[in-house]
């Protein structure tokens, strides 16, 4: 297991300080917890964004940071399954951030709103799963229809992260038992029409080098892409009481 002392004092310094300041004032929608004695891993929970398909989820993720931190990325993976453009099946996330456009001066809080970004504003063209990205050019009713059994079926809220050992089972995925067996019958159906499960295609596209997802600058704009969904959301549900009246 990869410890502290695989990391520079002054990169402990460093991470030290900022996990303090994510504990006590974590971004909205993203909860961070650590193993004191090993910082070279990152642990996530990252509330899904209010009008997307990935609403009322807990997606949990980690960050593997390398021994030449931060003068090279980190790596980040979903351990919650999601369906989704830019997350590959074995929950590889493909980010510009954490490719081509990384910076040494760019900090976790950065990154982690990137990485929420992108469940809000998905980059089909560079996509690792092709599948969900074509879907989503194409069909987007029922690419969201697919994202959201997902986020039914294996974004059930976790126990929470805490302070001290956080070990490798927080991969566990909680499931409602009382309407499990029913969600995943559906997902099954669904995936037979759509032509089997998600496959993993990693193209140049989606690989260090190629074109990347998500601009680095829109975590500064979250807030306003979120209130922007949810307006758009209730404006979906105006019109549709404002046609139900002209059938009557």
């Amino acid at each position: 297991m990869a410890t502290n002392e695989n990391l520079p004092p002054n990169v402990i310094k460093q991470l030290a300080k900022e996990l303090k300041n994510l504990d006590e004032t974590p971004p909205e929608g993203i909860k961070v917890g650590v193993n004191d004695d090993d910082f070279t891993t990152i642990f996530a929970d990252i509330d899904g964004p209010a009008g997307t398909p990935y609403e009322n989820g807990v997606f949990r993720m980690k960050l593997i940071l390398s021994s030449d931190f931060p003068y090279s990325p980190p790596k980040g993976y979903f351990l919650t399954k999601i369906f989704h453009p830019n997350i590959s099946n074995t929950g590889e996330i493909c980010v510009n951030t954490l490719k081509k456009d990384w910076n040494p001066t760019l900090g976790l809080r950065h990154v982690l709103l990137v990485i929420r970004c992108l469940l809000i504003e998905p980059f089909p063209e560079s996509a690792l799963n092709e599948q969900a990205g074509k879907m989503l050019l194409e069909n987007y009713e029922e690419y969201a229809r697919l994202a959201r059994l997902y986020t039914g079926i294996h974004a059930k809220p976790k126990s929470k992260l805490k302070q001290g050992t956080i070990s490798e089972s927080t991969k566990a995925l909680n499931v409602d038992p009382r309407n499990a067996s029913a969600q995943k019958a559906d997902l099954v159906n669904s995936l037979a029409s759509t032509g089997g499960p998600p496959t993993l295609t990693t193209t140049s596209k989606g690989t260090e080098g190629g074109s990347g997802g998500l601009d680095t600058t829109l975590p500064s704009a979250v807030m306003k892409k979120e209130g922007a969904l949810k307006v758009h959301a209730e404006k979906k549900k105006i019109d549709a009481r404002k046609k139900s009246l002209k059938r009557l």
